[in-house]
């Protein structure tokens, strides 16, 4: 048995069995919609009656971080199996998350509790989950883990692709000039993540471009570098997704490739139709 428990939240969208691999506890986020509760396990709604429901509808889910309480409840039961817990979080700037965890450490006062901001969101906090996994099964001791994540998480990097841009809208993640902008010239934005937040990193005029330059800048980030692992998730846009992971192998031939799944919550934001693709090196 380990003696450091991992966690991270649902907002990772790890798949499942690479979870159970590395042994990864996971808390999962909610969306309220249409007046429904929906729990972001892949259980209280499969992904593809989600992502239907969310086409016909204009409503705009609303997501909900995890409370202090759920937090303190499974500190609680993993603190009985483990001396310690690193407790790795979507980034504080798009999610209460990290608020919710910090809460709960403070009221269980228990210095084992690392609370970690990741920055990140999909599956770059999935990916340092995953890292943070593997340094403690070499046996190594909180502080030492931590040290070797903020180097990893330096070589992580994140593009999103939305199809649309309505939901990144309705839900706040875009100015709404921006937005009206963009969508008046039909553009497709790039997206990335500065500092813990959703920013543009390119436009392009058509879906076909912005796939394009999302494989262009992969192969530029990842330019002689070895034993790069990428990840490829979609919002119910699986067949653009094994496209890319295709081109993404022949053009980069990363040592590993994960395909995923975007989950309610951050599929919520991103729409239907967009793409993640994360790497590390």
């Amino acid at each position: 048995m380990c003696k450091i428990a991992i966690l991270t939240d649902s907002t990772a969208d790890l798949p499942s069995g690479l979870a159970s691999e590395y042994d990864i506890n996971i808390i999962p986020l909610s969306v309220v919609f249409e007046g429904i509760k929906y729990i972001d396990d892949r259980k209280s709604i499969k992904l593809k009656d989600f992502y239907r429901k969310l086409k016909g509808s204009k409503d705009m889910p609303m997501a909900a971080q995890p409370s202090p309480g759920g937090f303190l409840k499974l500190y609680t039961a993993l603190l009985k199996e483990h001396n310690e817990i690193i407790s790795l979080h979507i980034s504080s700037k798009l999610s209460g998350t990290y608020n919710s965890a910090i809460l709960a450490k403070k009221q269980l006062d228990n210095p084992g509790i690392n609370v970690v901001d990741s920055g990140l969101v999909h599956m770059g906090c999935g990916f340092m989950a995953v890292e943070a996994s593997r340094l403690a099964s070499q046996d190594l001791d909180a502080p030492d883990i931590l040290k070797q994540l903020e180097i990893f998480k330096k070589g992580i990097g994140s593009y999103f692709c939305p199809f649309t841009l309505d939901n990144l809208i309705k839900g706040g993640r875009l100015g709404r000039l921006k937005g009206a902008f963009a969508s008046m010239l039909e553009l497709k934005p790039i997206l990335t993540l500065v500092d813990g937040e959703i920013s543009l990193y390119k436009k392009a005029r058509k879906w076909e471009q912005a796939k394009e330059e999302i494989v262009n800048a992969v192969k530029a980030d990842t330019a002689g570098c070895d034993n790069i692992v990428i990840s490829v998730g979609d919002a119910d846009a699986a067949d653009e997704a094994d496209a890319i992971c295709g081109r993404l192998m022949d053009e980069v031939e990363p040592m590993e490739m994960v395909r995923t799944e975007v989950g309610i919550v951050v599929g919520s934001h991103l729409g239907i139709g967009g793409l993640g693709i994360t790497y590390h090196k």
